[in-house]
């Protein structure tokens, strides 16, 4: 079974991929949705994800560390997060 982390870091990836794709932020969530489930991170940070990916925010350039679990639920994490060097 996958780590909350090693599952925060395979949706990273999605996100990134279907961003250089072209893809919204709303249709990239409601694809991870269907297959992450309870699991799927919230979408204000797949909007997060995808504007710094296409670089529509240049003062958010964070790198997620890591993913701590909060409370009795695995679903419920809070991201770890480090500014980009520039």
């Amino acid at each position: 079974m996958a780590t909350s982390n090693d599952l925060l870091i395979k949706q990273r990836s999605v996100i990134e991929f279907l961003a250089a794709e072209g893809c919204s932020a709303e249709n990239i969530h409601a694809k991870m949705k269907t297959v992450y489930g309870e699991m799927c991170i919230p979408d204000c940070v797949v909007h997060k994800w995808v504007r710094i990916f296409k670089g529509e925010d240049p003062e958010r350039q964070f790198c997620v560390i890591a993913s701590v679990r909060v409370g009795p639920f695995p679903h419920r994490t809070r991201l770890i997060e480090r500014k980009l060097s520039a």
